[in-house]
């Protein structure tokens, strides 16, 4: 949308107030906060969920008794969403450290310079991109228009706080009673696998004649039942259910299909349960999919990710193109005279700091690799691909909004390329595992703080914000959440059974990332399976399947935790089809989708929250008393979340019409 066929809703001349203490405060607050809540999901789900709607409607409410004006607020909700953006980056990636056992716990500074030098890259790299996708890309940015008129309403006493507020304790109620000792889980989910009969089978060929002996066959169907987790369930209604349907066929196929087939044509499978006493079906299902299936699913994302940046590259080019001649205007003093709406911080800082931000990466990449070349080299990539898939990040912010920017699959490219430039060189090793990672890590956080902070500067545009000083509260948003961020990482590693990696706390990209690194820079791919993977997701691009990577990252991910998200999509879908079958109004039917989406972010930032105190009180050896250990009152969740995200927003839609 071009900024001569627009106008923003506070005027260009105001005295609002806009950068103060109060409003930075609140937001360095929040940042950390919602950091450490996405940590937890984000590590439990595979994906975080943007946090400009929590943070916009709770910098209402906070600064609403302090008389805060709507460019406090805006500048409040641009310095708190990036604590989300910062650790989606850094759990994507900085687990890999712990999970390919190059590190055995996490490393404070490495890992806040890699957060640190990342996320600043990415807000100065978004500033040179700010013009050429906001005010004269003409793209749709969906969460940024929706956060808009949310902050709008709230103007007028209608913020929907209380939705947030009151969601965020009932998902901590339901953490609590479904986490009765600690951070033990016992209403999670039911489980089980269905045996499917031995039978034989003699091979022939096409003339009748015998080509083989009996066949034994066994196995089955190794089943699982919905996560009884608000958050999951609350990621599925944020996405809706096309994605949430993706993402679940990846655990279909996974599951129900690939785990079947292993098990049921694995002929040495029976005699291995049968003699053994401590082995059963059900170890046997996930031994499967952890050794088996998730290297297919490393294949089909390998595949999948190409496959996006393919999709992109159009609009790459077009991206980069508009932001290098941007930048040259800028260098040139074209600045001069802009006004407050078009002011951004001046480029030649911009470049100074880019160049400085190098100097402490190269650093890290030289003690990482023990090889000054190749330091330079990953540096000089880690800075080309930093800006190359900042742009990309932000257009698809600007197509899909911050919710599903992939900034996993933009990793993964960056971690391929950072692995053969290493082999390449010679460095193999631990230190060419460190420093990929290393690499990957930074560029992961680039890409996250660039999507979130494009939707940010969308919405100021929006709302008549000054870009400079939204600019300058990321910077400041970025170097305190990275200075804390490794805190809640390290508690949730130590006081989760199984860590980092386990079943409560897969990882999925972390695991993804260290996979890959293992194998390209160690040589122990396990490259047959892998290419059964990439073939799958061939197949899948051949026949247009949507989203061929969220495809794979549902066959990585446990089933409970697809399951659940599809849950939270079929939630959104039912309360779609009830908004169309009562014929509401456009602004009755908006009601009731905001409303939705500020109760699921209120029941994600809850268990996530819980999650994360429940941690500090296994680690001071605190256990709340035991209630149940019934799976069936894991059940109940299911009809209360339906209660709380389809009924309560259809009522307030028809209540305020």
């Amino acid at each position: 949308m071009a900024n001569k066929e627009f106008k923003p809703y506070v005027p260009i001349v105001t005295d609002l107030r806009e950068f103060t203490p109060k409003a930075i405060i609140l937001g360095v607050v929040l940042a950390v906060v919602l950091g450490a809540a996405n940590a937890y999901v984000g590590m439990k789900a595979g994906m975080t969920v943007a946090a400009t709607f929590p943070a916009a409607v709770i910098a209402i409410a906070v600064l609403r008794p302090f008389k805060g004006s709507i460019l406090e607020e805006n500048i409040a909700r641009t310095t708190a969403s990036v604590g989300e953006a910062l650790v989606a980056g850094a759990i994507f990636t900085i687990p890999a450290f712990l999970l390919s056992g190059v590190w055995q716990h996490l490393h404070y500074w490495e890992s806040t310079i890699i957060m640190f030098v990342g996320g600043t890259l990415g807000v100065l790299f978004v500033v040179l991109l700010r013009r050429a996708l906001i005010e004269e890309a003409d793209l749709p940015f969906p969460e940024s228009v929706a956060c808009g008129e949310i902050v709008k309403a709230g103007q007028k006493g209608h913020s929907g706080a209380s939705y947030v507020f009151g969601a965020m304790g009932l998902a901590s109620f339901l953490e609590l009673f479904k986490n009765s000792r600690g951070i033990q889980v016992f209403v999670e989910n039911f489980s089980g696998f269905i045996r499917f009969k031995q039978s034989a089978m003699q091979l022939f060929n096409e003339h009748g004649k015998k080509l083989g002996s009996s066949i034994s066959y066994g196995g089955g169907i190794f089943w699982k039942s919905p996560a009884a987790s608000s958050a999951l369930v609350g990621v599925g209604y944020i996405i809706g259910p096309r994605l949430a349907n993706i993402t679940f066929s990846g655990g279909v196929f996974g599951w129900l299909l690939l785990i079947p087939m292993a098990t049921f044509f694995n002929t040495n499978l029976a005699g291995i349960v049968g003699s053994s006493p401590h082995a059963n079906w059900y170890a046997i299902g996930n031994a499967v999919w952890y050794y088996q299936i998730r290297p297919i699913a490393v294949g089909a994302m390998l595949v999948g990710a190409f496959y996006t940046l393919w999709n992109l590259r159009k609009s790459l080019v077009t991206g980069i193109g508009k932001g290098i001649a941007d930048a040259r205007k800028a260098k040139q003093g074209e600045e001069t005279g802009r006004n407050r709406w078009e002011k951004d911080l001046p480029f030649n800082q911009i470049l100074i700091a880019v160049i400085v931000l190098a100097f402490p990466m190269f650093l890290i990449y030289n003690h990482f690799s023990g090889n000054i070349v190749s330091a330079i080299v990953v540096t000089l990539v880690m800075l080309l691909l930093g800006f190359l898939f900042a742009a990309v990040a932000g257009y698809l912010v600007g197509v899909i909004g911050s919710s599903s920017n992939p900034i996993s699959g933009l990793a993964l490219s960056t971690l391929i390329i950072a692995a053969v430039l290493m082999v390449a060189m010679g460095t193999k090793g631990i230190h060419g595992i460190e420093a990929v990672l290393g690499v990957t890590a930074v560029v992961c956080v680039m890409a996250g703080i660039a999507g979130d902070m494009m939707q940010d500067l969308k919405v100021g545009q929006i709302l008549g914000g000054t870009p400079w000083k939204m600019e300058a509260g990321e910077i400041i948003g970025v170097i305190i959440a990275s200075l804390v961020m490794v805190w809640p990482i390290t508690i949730l590693n130590e006081a989760t059974p199984g860590g980092i990696g386990g079943e409560l706390l897969p990882a999925p990209q972390a695991g993804l990332m260290a996979l890959i690194a293992k194998g390209i820079v160690g040589g122990h791919m396990a490259w047959p399976l892998v290419i059964v993977g990439m073939m799958f997701s061939v197949g899948l691009i051949l026949i247009k399947s949507p989203s061929p990577m969220l495809i794979a990252v549902g066959m990585y991910l446990p089933f409970q935790t697809t399951a659940a998200i599809w849950i939270g999509g079929i939630f959104k879908w039912a309360l779609q089809t009830l908004v169309k079958r009562k014929n509401f109004s456009e602004s009755k039917r908006e009601t009731a989708e905001n409303t939705g989406i500020l109760v699921a972010s209120g029941l994600v930032a809850g268990e996530a929250l819980t999650g994360v105190i429940l941690a500090g009180l296994y680690l001071a050896h605190v256990r709340l008393p035991l209630i149940s250990k019934s799976p069936w009152i894991g059940l109940l969740v299911f009809p209360i979340l339906y209660f709380v995200m389809i009924v309560i927003p259809l009522r307030r839609a028809t209540r305020e019409a």
